[in-house]
C-alpha cells in the first residue's frame, strides 16, 4: 500500500476530510511535499514553530541531548539538567511571582494541572471560564471549552464550571469567594483572534484579588512572542497567578507547562504527596529543544520584528471579499462572509504553494500564524496568492 492509503487505513482520523498533505521535510518557513514542491507555511504547526522549522541551534541542542540520555525517570525525581536550566531561563523572562515550573507533555495537560493546582491551593471547587474559549481536548480542558457544539457529545463533564461572556465587565460580578480560579485566554485564539480588552483584563485581575480567586492565563498559543511581546499579558500590564504554556514551548517537540509561585505550587507536594505526576512531562530532549528555541527568540530579537510584519500583512490584505482582519502580532484572522468562501481560499492557496488554515470556532476566518522568522518577500508572495483567490471569488 502507498502511504496515503496507510494513513487512512491505520491512523485514527479526526475529521471526515483530513488534508492528507504528504509532507517530506520542513525548513525555516517552508514545507516540502513528497514531489519536492515547496509551500509557504503560514500556520507553523498551530503556532509551534515560532523560530521556524529545523532552526540550526534547536537541532544542535537536540543532537547534543540525544548523546547524553533520553528518558531516565518519572518527572520530578532526578535532577535533569535540561529541565532545570530551562525552568531557570523561563523564570528569568517572567515576573518574580512566576518562578516555579511544572513541565507536562502538552498544553492540554498544562490546563489540567493548572485546574488541579487552583482547587488544591484555594480549597474551592468552582472554576470560571469563558464563552468561545478553547483550552484543549482532555476531559477537564474540554469542560472549560466555551462552545457547546464541542462539549455536548462528551457530557457529563466536570461539575462546578461556569462560562461567562469574554470582555464583559458585568460578567466579572459572577466571580465570588467560592471561585477557585478564573481560566482565560489572554487572546482567544480559536474564536478568531479576540484579544482581551486592556481595561477588562485589569478589572479581571482586580476582581480575582478581591475574591481570592486565582487568575489562570492560557498563553499556550499566544506566548513566546506571537503577539509582539514575549507574553501576551504584558500588553495589559497584569500578571497571572498561574500561567499555562505549550505549543512553541518545546521548540517543535511536545512540551507544556503550568507555572506559578513556589508556595502555590508546593500545595501539590504533600497531603497527598505526588499530587500531580507525569512520566514523560519535561522530557529532556524536549526541554533542550525548547530552551534553544527560546534563546533563539531572545538572541535574534525576533519579537521586536513582529509588529512590523503584522502591519505588512494588514496593509496588503485589503480586498472587498475580506470583511475584517483581527490580529494580535503575527496571529491574524482574515474573515470572509462565510465558511464556504474561506474554505475555497484555503484550498486554492494550498494549490498555489501557500498553507493557511481555519479556526475551530470561526470557520469563516483564515488563520495566519507564520513562523516569526518569515521574511518580507514571503509575506508579500503569500498575500498575493490570497488576493488572487479573492479576485476570483469576486468575479463569480
Amino acid at each position: 500500500m502507498e502511504e496515503r492509503e496507510l494513513f487512512f487505513r491505520h491512523l485514527a482520523q479526526t475529521t471526515p476530510t483530513p488534508l492528507a498533505f504528504p509532507v517530506a521535510r520542513a525548513e525555516g518557513w517552508k514545507l516540502f511535499d513528497t514531489s519536492g514542491k515547496s509551500f509557504l507555511d503560514l500556520v507553523s504547526g498551530i503556532s509551534v514553530a515560532n523560530v521556524g522549522h529545523k532552526h540550526p541551534r534547536v537541532m544542535e541542542a537536540i543532537r547534543a541531548q540525544l548523546d547524553r540520555y533520553l528518558h531516565v525517570m518519572v518527572y520530578g525525581e532526578f535532577v535533569e539538567s535540561p529541565q532545570v536550566r530551562y525552568a531557570r531561563l523561563l523564570a528569568t523572562q517572567l515576573p518574580e511571582s512566576l518562578d516555579t515550573v511544572f513541565f507536562t507533555n502538552s498544553g492540554s495537560e498544562a490546563v489540567e494541572g493548572g485546574m488541579k493546582l487552583a482547587k488544591r491551593y484555594t480549597g474551592r471547587t468552582e472554576i470560571i471560564a469563558f464563552h468561545n474559549a478553547y483550552h484543549g481536548s482532555t476531559q477537564g480542558a474540554l469542560s472549560l471549552i466555551g462552545n457547546e457544539n464541542w462539549r455536548r457529545a462528551y457530557r457529563p463533564l466536570l461539575p462546578g464550571i461556569r462560562h461567562l461572556e469574554y470582555n464583559s465587565m458585568e460578567a466579572l460580578d459572577s466571580i465570588t469567594s467560592s471561585t477557585a480560579c478564573v481560566v482565560a485566554e489572554t487572546v482567544q485564539g480559536e474564536a478568531g483572534i479576540i484579544a482581551g480588552n486592556e481595561q477588562w483584563l485589569q478589572a479581571l485581575r482586580s476582581r480575582c484579588d478581591e475574591t481570592g480567586a486565582l487568575l489562570v492565563l492560557d498563553e499556550i498559543q499566544s506566548g513566546f512572542g506571537r503577539t509582539g511581546k514575549l507574553w501576551a499579558f504584558q500588553h495589559s500590564g497584569i500578571q497571572p497567578d498561574i500561567l499555562l504554556l505549550g505549543k512553541a514551548l518545546g521548540g517543535g517537540l511536545p512540551l507544556g507547562a503550568f507555572i506559578s509561585r513556589g508556595d502555590i505550587m508546593h500545595s501539590l507536594t504533600e497531603n497527598p504527596p505526588l499530587g500531580h505526576i507525569t512520566t514523560f512531562g519535561g522530557h529532556p530532549v524536549c526541554c533542550a529543544a525548547g530552551m534553544a528555541a527560546l534563546e533563539v527568540l531572545l538572541d535574534e530579537k525576533l519579537v521586536e520584528e513582529v509588529k512590523q510584519k503584522e502591519q505588512l500583512f494588514r496593509e496588503l490584505l485589503v480586498h472587498p471579499q475580506i470583511r475584517e482582519i483581527r490580529s494580535s502580532g503575527l496571529w491574524l484572522a482574515v474573515e470572509f462572509s462565510n465558511s464556504e468562501e474561506s474554505k475555497q481560499v484555503i484550498d486554492k492557496c494550498l494549490e498555489n504553494g501557500v498553507f493557511v488554515d481555519w479556526f475551530l470556532f470561526a470557520p469563516q476566518c483564515i488563520r495566519v500564524s507564520p513562523p516569526l522568522t518569515i521574511d518580507e518577500a514571503s509575506i508579500r508572495r503569500s498575500c498575493d496568492v490570497m488576493l488572487k483567490e479573492c479576485d476570483r471569488l469576486k468575479s463569480e
